[in-house]
């Protein structure tokens, strides 16, 4: 199966496949930071949407940071993995004190790319939530169950590649997945992309300023 070249690439390519809300004013676009902004870009720029930024951090396992016990979203939602919990055998003391370290690191991403800014009311909007792949869904999940407190008409999970598996599961939490290319044993995201340098907070916010200003300088 081909390759993404990048998450330009692979948001064009994830566009083509969101035709149906183009210019569509009750249409807005959250992207993961850091790797799921450029990749949104791409699709609020096509649909002629807002971009804006939800926060979502893993806990990652002691010794395993890339193997999510679950995760934290804003307005403090907390989803466990409890599969993997029992397997490690992860004590509930030491899942609170990583999900403490990881809240300081949101909050520190909030007040960098959203300032003093407050999320824009998602009541009845349609929101499309982007990252740049999913592997084991813990920050998906997390940021679908933060958004849903926010009364939303339609939560739809919008990725260039996602686990097969990992796909039918949160087909069942959100309104809809839209997903270019569902794998099976998807290992990394990185994996699929020829070009998957680390997203750094200065580009996060150099995009969501190119789109506040409607993409004007494009």
């Amino acid at each position: 199966m081909e390759v993404f070249a990048d998450r330009v690439d692979a948001g064009v390519q994830l566009a083509s496949l969101l035709t149906q809300y183009k210019n569509q004013k009750d249409v807005i676009v959250l992207a993961l930071p850091r790797g799921g902004v450029p990749v949104a870009y791409e699709v609020a720029k096509i649909l002629h949407a807002p971009l804006d930024v939800f926060i979502v951090r893993k806990i990652g396992a002691p010794m395993q940071k890339e193997l999510a016990l679950g995760a934290i979203a804003m307005g403090g939602v907390m989803v466990l993995n409890d599969e993997v919990i029992n397997l490690l055998q992860v004590p509930l003391s030491k899942i609170e004190r990583i999900k403490e370290e990881e809240l300081i690191e949101l909050k520190r991403r909030e007040k960098q790319y959203r300032g003093n800014k407050p999320l824009p009311n998602l009541k009845d909007k349609t929101i499309i939530l982007v990252d740049d792949g999913i592997a084991t869904g813990a920050t998906v999940r997390a940021a679908i169950a933060a958004l849903k407190q926010m009364h939303p008409s339609q939560i739809i999970v919008a990725v260039p590649v996602a686990d097969i598996e990992i796909c039918r599961q949160l087909e069942k939490l959100a309104d809809k997945l839209v997903c270019v290319r569902k794998v099976s044993s998807l290992n990394a995201v990185g994996l699929w992309y020829q070009v998957f340098d680390q997203t750094s907070d200065e580009e996060v916010k150099f995009l969501l300023n190119q789109a506040n200003h409607g993409f004007k300088d494009e």
